[in-house]
């Protein structure tokens, strides 16, 4: 089974800017959907970005337009580029692979994301 492991979180003043990286221990070419969830303190975990094993991305309402989900299959790698960072985008977030071919979600450890002047 694939292991995540996320990296790029950190403190950041709003209006700036963070790429959060999601290495996979093995391919994810044609085999995963790949995204990112978040959750902030006391909620539950939403959504934020996907993108398909062929590419497809899709948005939460809240990330549209300031967030942009890419892929590198040749890296494993899948990365968030957040722009325009607000404090409600404050959570840990959570990279995820699922199989394109009947499989469960699985998860990384997480990143914090701090958004605060």
């Amino acid at each position: 089974q694939v292991q995540l492991a996320e990296s790029g979180g950190g403190l950041v003043q709003p209006g700036g800017s963070l790429r959060l990286s999601c290495a996979a221990s093995r391919s994810i070419a044609n085999i995963y959907n790949m995204g990112w969830f978040r959750q902030a303190p006391g909620k539950g975990r939403d959504l934020v970005a996907l993108i398909s094993s062929n590419g497809r991305t899709s948005y939460a309402d809240s990330a549209k337009g300031r967030f942009t989900i890419s892929r590198d299959n040749a890296e494993n790698t899948v990365y968030l580029q957040m722009n325009s960072l607000k404090p409600e985008d404050t959570a840990v977030y959570y990279c995820f692979a699922r199989p394109v071919i009947n499989g469960g979600f699985i998860w990384g450890q997480g990143t914090q994301v701090t958004v605060s002047s």
